[in-house]
């Protein structure tokens, strides 16, 4: 379900038979309280979907029966579960990305849990500390498996939040399809060593330029996103005034128009707009990056003006993301880098056969159960800055498990202290990234352009 408003949300969840929704939402919905939380169940299937004009595209990859992967809802501060069901031939596993869970439950196989064989099952249980727009997918076979569809978005609530007039939820990714609409190579070796292999179809919930109805004079909150496998985006809005209130879960200190913003893979924007008055104004979310602009998505003004005023909308409740202590905090120096090209060795999740990138001149050897030493060994509730520095010529949107840092500073630009978990890294820029380690075990970290994360651009801390 993509679109809720006051008045079809009940409606509209009787409808998808509450599928891929919290059972702490699914309580709050019905009145009835729920002492345990009922499991959402996550099935991998394989199927035929219509993503194109030429047919039916197969092997599609979803979680369900058919379409897109459900929106999955959770509470801020309530227990949430999932079973994963894997119903394809190919190893899998959930990362729920950029949510702070316990470590078992980050989804890394065998640093964090053994993968899940076709026909077995894994639960997952954790309370999400954050409310924000977040997204989960494999960790496994990545490349295949999220090119191929297991992409899904996450929202979790919080009932402190401002009050909306309708809300739309938008995924946002690239299919690698040829003209007969079925599925080519996902990558090219010398894509893959500069920007990534980009798709042929681009969708938005599966669909091209999907349009969704709101109300008239309305305030819309627009949750995208990027579950892409490497395209970066720079967002616009087009016949209506739009504020960005959110990225990557967590509120902005300032909002501002989304003028050409730019994100990459993995991370989400939240978007206030303030919907025309007049019934069938058009408002458009475009990407205007590159020489091909495109429009992603469509809002469509329906009935009486309900004369909402984006200036009244109040701020959104901040995370509880522990404070940075600068002036104690441990450094860490952190360089992106191509490297030689050699044939990489096997993995437990697959291998692209290739290393063309390295974090601190170490490419990342595949998803193995004795991975090379971490990138240091964090103590528990110390804060840390990241000295990133970004030595080629390409972004990269390089992503944190399992913690969430603030935006300190830039060599290129002014910057927002924003809290985030994935950092859009320009070439030449060096960036300060400071967080509090609060969170114990092994932590992945890497570039979320998945051809870049699967030839060396990976590695990991250990927190104890």
């Amino acid at each position: 379900m993509t679109v809720l408003t006051r008045r079809n949300l009940l409606k509209a969840t009787a409808a998808a038979g509450l599928a891929g929704i919290g059972a702490s939402t699914i309580a709050r919905l019905t009145g009835v309280a729920a002492a345990r939380p009922e499991p959402v169940i996550l099935k991998t299937s394989n199927i035929e979907a219509k993503l194109m004009e030429a047919g039916p595209t197969r092997n599609v990859l979803t979680y369900g029966e058919a379409g897109p992967p459900p929106v999955v809802r959770m509470r801020k501060g309530e227990p949430f579960a999932a079973r994963l069901i894997n119903g394809i031939d190919d190893p899998t596993t959930i990362h729920w990305h950029g949510i702070r869970v316990p470590n078992k439950m980050d989804g890394v196989p065998f640093m964090i849990q053994p993968y899940v064989y076709q026909g077995d099952h894994f639960d997952y249980a954790f309370t999400p500390p954050d409310a924000g727009t977040f997204w989960y997918h494999p960790h496994c076979n990545t490349l295949t498996q999220t090119g191929h569809g297991l992409t899904g978005v996450i929202v979790v609530e919080n009932p402190n939040d401002p009050e909306f007039d309708s809300e739309v939820a938008i995924n946002l990714r690239d299919w690698r399809l040829g003209d007969d609409g079925q599925f080519i190579e996902q990558f090219r070796p010398r894509d893959a060593a500069r920007a990534g292999t980009y798709g042929t179809v681009r969708t938005a919930n599966w669909l091209d330029q999907p349009q969704y109805d709101a109300p008239a004079g309305g305030l819309v909150r627009l949750r995208a996103a990027i579950t892409d496998v490497t395209r970066i985006y720079a967002f616009r809005v087009d016949g209506a005034e739009a504020a960005v209130i959110a990225l990557d879960g967590n509120p902005v200190p300032q909002r501002f128009a989304p003028d050409a913003l730019q994100l990459g893979p993995g991370q989400r924007l939240e978007l206030a707009i303030r919907m025309p008055d007049d019934e069938g104004a058009i408002v458009s979310l475009r990407d205007v990056r590159g020489t091909k602009p495109k429009i992603l998505a469509t809002l469509r003004s329906a009935g009486k003006s309900l004369k909402r005023d984006l200036r009244d909308l109040g701020p959104l409740e901040a995370n509880p993301v522990a404070e940075v202590d600068i002036a104690g905090a441990g450094r860490i120096p952190l360089a992106l880098s191509a490297t030689a090209e050699n044939v990489s060795a096997d993995s437990i999740c697959g291998t692209l056969g290739y290393s063309f990138w390295a974090i601190n001149k170490v490419p990342w050897p595949g998803d193995t159960p004795d991975p090379t030493a971490p990138l240091a060994e964090l103590k528990l509730g110390k804060s840390y800055i990241i000295d990133m520095e970004n030595l080629t010529p390409h972004s990269h949107p390089i992503h944190l498990h399992g913690m969430s840092f603030k935006v300190l500073s830039s060599s290129t630009r002014q910057v927002q202290p924003l809290v985030s978990d994935t950092y859009l890294i320009q070439p030449d820029e060096k960036v300060q990234l400071g967080f509090v380690a609060d969170n114990p075990g092994v932590w992945l970290l890497h570039c979320h352009i998945i051809e870049h994360q699967k030839t060396g651009m990976t590695s990991y801390f250990r927190v104890v």
